[in-house]
């Protein structure tokens, strides 16, 4: 039997669910990267990442290909990019909105 639609998007979700892989996934939105840059750019330990890779490898949302010696990952798809940034601006319009809400309490506390 199939799996439903809201499963498979709760699947999608729980793997986005780690910060190492949103911080990945950021820096392949810029272009593809070698796993040697990855690792600079976010202080990691090689086993960390390498983990985290082959999560979001797993779910198609990042490909690897090999370059020589080394590999360089990048995202399956404009898609990944699209979700990215989708997640950015609903945090962004969330973010107003408590600032907002805060300003609002803080005016009222002073009256």
């Amino acid at each position: 039997m199939p799996v439903p639609l809201y499963q498979a998007k709760a699947e999608l979700f729980k793997t986005l669910g780690h910060p190492l892989r949103i911080r990945v996934l950021e820096l392949l939105c810029e272009g593809p990267k070698h796993v040697r840059d990855l690792l600079v750019e976010m202080e990691v330990e090689a086993p960390n990442l390498s983990q985290q890779l082959a999560v979001l490898r797993r779910a198609g949302l990042v490909t690897a290909r090999r370059d020589g010696t080394t590999v360089a990952y990048e995202l399956a798809g404009p898609d990944v990019s699209e979700l990215m940034r989708a997640a950015r601006g609903i945090l962004t319009e969330l973010l107003v909105g408590q600032r907002e809400l805060l300003a609002e309490l803080e005016q009222s506390r002073r009256n």
